[in-house]
């Protein structure tokens, strides 16, 4: 079973390109972040007719999560709990039947946090983050596979970045924002990209600025986290960087993993 996350970056503005790839790329499920569009409005009949259901979590404008799957939702639940007041759509999570039990699936959007010096924004960050923590906690309890999917807007270790010294005083790379990142793997989660590279060179996000894809000036951000019983499932991941080259294309790429599932 092939998933994959992707900051689409407005999916009205780039469904041609989600179109084709998922024609070309063939993942059964898909989580999608900034889709940009209130719920009613995103273009779901051109992505069903490519056989996916689809589950929205959207806000006009920005921010917006979206799940796609080529199975049947057993439960979708949306928002991250914990704080009530909270209105971004940042988060959706769907529930699956596999042949090994049940797969549960989260499309995630961090906040960005930035500029650091804007203490509401950067705090929101971390204690976003904070709630992401204790609701995986409790999701983990439940002993299913479970996969983390987002643009997590961290950049967890010098090597994810082409030249870290230059997101130094960036919310993405601050040590509080790092150290969240580490307290939610350690809570037994696989960093899938990670386990099965440790190069320099992989990165997920290139800026539109500054001829940042022309020069490989990248970053990875974005990341799929396992339960362990994901993670015993779990057999490659991989960067589809060529994405990034298309035209109009978003400045994240998809990243993939495939896990020995089947539908039931």
């Amino acid at each position: 079973m092939k998933i994959v996350t992707w900051n689409i970056n407005g999916v009205r503005a780039r469904i041609g390109n989600l179109t084709h790839w998922l024609t070309e790329s063939a993942p059964d499920i898909v989580c999608l972040q900034e889709i940009k569009t209130l719920d009613d409005q995103f273009p779901r009949a051109e992505i069903e007719a490519l056989g996916y259901n689809v589950e929205t979590n959207g806000q006009k404008s920005f921010n917006g999560v979206a799940i796609l799957s080529k199975l049947p939702f057993d439960e979708v639940n949306r928002g991250l709990p914990g704080d009530d007041a909270d209105d971004h759509a940042r988060f959706i999570e769907g529930v699956f039947s596999t042949d090994k039990g049940a797969l549960r699936v989260a499309s995630l959007y961090l906040p960005n946090g930035n500029p650091i010096d804007d203490e509401r924004k950067f705090s929101y960050k971390l204690s976003w983050m904070a709630r992401l923590e204790r609701w995986a906690e409790e999701r983990l309890r439940l002993e299913e596979a479970l996969v983390l999917a987002g643009d997590y807007n961290v950049i967890p270790e010098h090597a994810d970045a082409r030249f870290p010294e230059n997101w130094l005083g960036d919310a993405l790379f601050q040590p509080q924002t790092r150290q969240a990142f580490r307290r939610l793997k350690n809570l037994g989660f696989t960093e899938a990209v990670r386990a099965v590279t440790d190069s320099s060179d992989v990165y997920t996000f290139w800026d539109y600025q500054a001829g940042a894809w022309q020069k490989n000036n990248g970053i990875r951000i974005d990341h799929l986290l396992l339960s362990p019983e994901a993670a015993n499932r779990f057999s490659s991941a991989s960067v589809e960087k060529h994405v990034r080259a298309w035209e109009k294309p978003s400045d994240h790429v998809p990243v993939a993993i495939d896990l020995d599932l089947r539908p039931t």
